[in-house]
This record gives structure tokens, C-alpha cells and sequence, in this order.
């Protein structure tokens, strides 16, 4: 009986660390593709906002060069 209740310990031992194991790269994975992405969404947003600022301040030059020109 001894010998059957320590199998039985081992092997729920086992199948518990395994779990554990899948749990840990699941959430490795997890966090990984999630790093991923919010750092695609941060250069994204980066890259809009210098677009728009350069746009605006050629813009204000431009009106700034047109208004020179008239004086």
C-alpha cells in the first residue's frame, strides 16, 4: 500500500510539473507577443507624430516665406 500511494505521489507530482512547465511558456509566449506588439503600435505612433510635425512646420514656412515675399 505504501508503494502504491508513493507511485501515486510521483506520478500527480509529475503530471503537476508539467502543467506548470506548459503553464510557464504559454505565458512566456504570451508576454513576448505582447511586448511585440506594443512596440510595433509605439514606432507606429512615433512615426505618425514626426510626420505630422513635419508637415506642420513646413507648412508655417511656407505661409512664413509667402508672407516675406508680399512685403
Amino acid at each position: 500500500m505504501t508503494k502504491s500511494l508513493s507511485l501515486t505521489l510521483l506520478l500527480g507530482s509529475l503530471i503537476t510539473l508539467s502543467g506548470c512547465a506548459e503553464l510557464k511558456e504559454t505565458g512566456r509566449i504570451i508576454g513576448d507577443t505582447t511586448k511585440e506588439v506594443t512596440t510595433e503600435i509605439g514606432h507606429a505612433t512615433r512615426d505618425t507624430t514626426k510626420a505630422i510635425g513635419h508637415a506642420s512646420r513646413d507648412a508655417v514656412k511656407s505661409v512664413n516665406d509667402d508672407l516675406s515675399k508680399k512685403d
